[in-house]
């Protein structure tokens, strides 16, 4: 009885924890997901039909509030790729320059620790 009052609890904590700290990675790279070309002209499309009902300055309004979401949501994407291949850049150069230093490492031993270092080293890195 006494155990359920402790384990219970800690628990619980324990699996809050990994929920929230699941949001926060998937909320990191920001709050809007990155859309295709296809499907923010789409949204535009459905944004200035619903313009259509308008008249006057609210019309021109909603119009230009719709271009003005299209063009922020291109910056969005581009930005996003982008930044997507920079990240794929950087991991390589990282992988690339962990290699050399393994290698050298690798370089100061002989026979079969030698082989057998080089052998990890490869399998580790992909080369």
């Amino acid at each position: 009885m006494n155990l359920s009052r402790v384990v219970l609890p800690a628990v619980a904590l324990s699996l809050s924890a990994l929920a929230f700290q699941a949001q926060a990675q998937t909320t990191q790279g920001g709050s809007t997901a990155v859309r295709s070309n296809e499907q923010i002209d789409n949204q535009y499309k459905l944004d200035k039909k619903h313009c259509d009902g308008m008249k006057g300055n609210q019309k021109d309004v909603c119009q230009q509030q719709a271009e003005a979401t299209r063009d922020k949501a291109r910056a969005d994407a581009k930005a996003g790729k982008e930044k997507a291949e920079a990240s794929h850049d950087a991991a390589k150069v990282r992988n690339d320059a962990d290699y050399k230093v393994g290698k050298e490492k690798c370089d100061g031993m002989s026979g079969n620790a030698k082989d057998a270092c080089m052998a990890d080293l490869k399998t580790r890195y992909g080369k």
